[in-house]
């Protein structure tokens, strides 16, 4: 443990995305958030295709948004099998990026051309766009507000039916910013959020904005399946309703469900 304490701190130090983290736990009050690593759980079969830049898990299918301008989906995949469902090819023009499930509806961000769309869950028919004043990097919610990433250490609140923006939360371990926020989930009244370029996701209040957990992910994807075409870890998906966390990467060929272990 003490070894893996001092790997970890050394990613910590060497990435320009994180600053000063101390650690994750499960309580949601705590000044010191408390270190996790993971067991796998279960490996389910992947496109290493699908650069993933968005995934959400519901009523027993994943869903994700994969980007590269030319190559940017929306895609309902089947979880056992990896076989692709259902999809939708944005315009060439379009960079893909995070998604969410809002009621009956796919709400999906781009990258830099500022605008979302949103889709029927069921068909995948495109029903409208909308626009934001930031890069699109990440976006989920929690019943009540969409909430999306632009890369740096503020989430912003977005009215999931008018989609003006309602607020935001500065995210901070103790007083220091915690930027690179990507891709994110809402699980158990917590945000989950890939911290790029890292394979570390962190925890964090949605009252407060403090972070309550680093997950230290590392070593997830084996030597052997990290091709060039691989990049890195993005992709968090909750099942609810049978408790189950998700994770995978870019253009990684297995999608993981993992048990959080929190260090002692």
């Amino acid at each position: 443990m003490n070894q893996l304490f001092k790997i970890f701190s050394a990613v910590l130090v060497a990435s320009p995305a994180v600053i000063g983290v101390s650690g994750c736990s499960d309580s949601k009050t705590t000044d010191t958030p408390v270190i996790y690593t993971y067991q796998v759980v279960k490996t389910y079969p992947h496109d290493p295709n699908a650069f993933t830049q968005g995934l959400v898990f519901e009523d027993g299918f994943s869903y994700e948004s994969t980007g590269l301008h030319g190559h940017s989906t929306l895609r309902k995949v089947e979880l056992e099998t990896g076989r692709i469902l259902q999809t939708y090819k944005l315009p060439a023009e379009f960079f893909g990026e995070g998604i969410t499930i809002y009621r009956d509806k796919v709400i999906q961000l781009t990258y830099r051309s500022t605008v979302g769309f949103v889709y029927s869950k069921d068909s995948f028919e495109l029903l409208r766009t909308f626009n934001y004043p930031a890069e699109g990097w990440g976006i989920t919610h929690d019943g009540k507000r969409l909430i999306m990433s632009d890369g740096t250490s503020t989430l912003h609140l977005l009215n999931p039916e008018t989609f003006e923006q309602t607020g935001h939360i500065e995210v901070r371990d103790g007083n220091r910013p915690v930027s690179g926020l990507n891709e994110l989930e809402y699980v158990k009244g917590e945000i989950f959020a890939n911290v790029w370029p890292t394979e570390l996701v962190v925890r964090i209040s949605p009252q407060t904005g403090q972070v309550t957990g680093w997950m230290y992910l590392t070593g997830l994807l084996p030597l052997q399946d990290r091709t060039d075409q691989v990049d890195v870890l993005n992709g968090i998906a909750y099942d609810a309703v049978n408790d189950r966390l998700f994770v995978t990467g870019k253009s990684w060929p297995s999608l993981f469900q993992i048990k959080l272990v929190p260090l002692k």
